[in-house]
């Protein structure tokens, strides 16, 4: 099995503010969805209207207050000078207890964003294959 993606279910509006944070242009596929492929997984972005192609009301733009969508970023200190004034900032850089250094935002619709980079020696080697 190979993790593809992650779906956001959102407002258009949404694909310039992840192209904004990744600094990758998205590919729109369709006029109500867009890929940003990153080299390591996609973040596909559907409009509301694609839900009614699987079951109407199974996802719901906004609602979600569970999930991290985390980016590793070369420098976490640069990535968050670039952004700090763009963004619905959670809490600055700073080391977590699992060895990562991370900053953490939120998206136009809540979702917690996370940029990170292993800074710990153990968290580079947990990194180092991926």
């Amino acid at each position: 099995m190979k993790f593809a993606s992650i779906r956001l279910i959102a407002i258009k509006a949404m694909v310039g503010f992840y192209e904004m944070v990744t600094l990758q242009s998205a590919e729109w596929l369709a006029p109500v969805f867009a890929e940003i492929v990153t080299p390591s997984a996609t973040l596909a972005i559907g409009s509301v209207e694609t839900v009614s192609l699987f079951r109407e009301g199974s996802a719901e733009a906004g609602s979600n207050r569970t999930a991290i969508i985390e980016f590793m970023v070369n420098d976490v200190d640069a990535e968050y000078i670039r952004l700090k004034n763009k963004v619905d900032l959670v809490h600055a850089p700073k080391l977590m207890p699992w060895g990562n250094r991370s900053v953490q935002f939120r998206d136009p619709e809540g979702t917690l964003v996370a940029l990170f980079m292993p800074f710990t020696d153990p968290a580079k080697k947990r990194f180092a294959s991926r």
